[in-house]
């Protein structure tokens, strides 16, 4: 891959945008762009700690597993995102799983060599740390639904909330929307904290009542304002 097109990469993510050109062309030198096949581990708990992740290309689910081999997953994340980052406020070793749930390219840089970046511009380290709140802000309303919503509730919470974030509206019919979904109602069924069976239960509800239409790898949402 070229210089440029790595520069051209980074300068895709939101956060970079405060970077002067020689800032982004130092980040380009510290970045190692890799590949990542479907279903194939980005890093595991209890890995060594060292590195921030940029996600180009596909999405990564990241989770947490049980000493039991039980997964509950935190987050699906999409191109333009970071993950990892918890190692820039002092984490060691990695305490959740990060997968790739479809071909994905990511871009690596040393915590360390971060570190000195932000050091030098207060403006993205402004970002970084407005990034951080935002994710945690977003792990704290998945709590609170968990708590507060029915199983029903918090499987339809999910559908509009994954829709909204990396669906897109269908031109001229601004109450419906498209996704491609490309996980499995067991895999939401772990979002949720829910069974598969009701997850199929709770699509197939709506379904009936006009208003998704979905198969195995998309959801079309006839009617966003239905869906509370």
């Amino acid at each position: 891959m070229t210089e440029n097109a790595n520069i051209w990469y980074l300068d895709n993510f939101s956060m970079m945008k405060v970077l002067k050109p020689q800032e982004l062309m130092d980040l380009e030198k510290m970045t190692v762009m890799a590949d990542v096949a479907k279903n194939q581990t980005v890093y595991f708990p209890q890995d060594e700690a060292k590195t921030i992740y940029f996600l180009k290309k596909g999405k990564v689910k990241i989770s947490k597993v049980s000493d039991t081999g039980k997964e509950m997953i935190l987050s699906i994340l999409g191109p333009g995102e970071i993950f990892g980052e918890l190692v820039l406020a002092g984490e060691n070793s990695r305490d959740d799983l990060a997968m790739a749930t479809e071909d994905v390219v990511i871009c690596k840089v040393n915590q360390e060599r971060f570190k000195e970046l932000m050091a030098k511009n207060p403006d993205l380290n402004f970002a970084i740390t407005k990034f951080i709140g935002l994710r945690i802000k977003k792990i704290q309303t998945r709590l609170e639904n968990l708590i507060f919503k029915t199983s029903e509730q918090r499987i339809t919470w999910f559908i509009k909330d994954f829709t909204t974030e990396f669906g897109r509206q269908i031109t001229g019919f601004p109450n419906q929307w498209h996704v491609d979904m490309k996980l499995t109602h067991k895999e939401i069924g772990k979002m949720t904290a829910t069974s598969r069976q009701m997850v199929t239960t709770v699509l197939r509800d709506l379904e009936t009542k006009g208003i998704i239409k979905y198969d195995r790898n998309r959801i079309y949402i006839l009617d966003m304002t239905m869906i509370k």
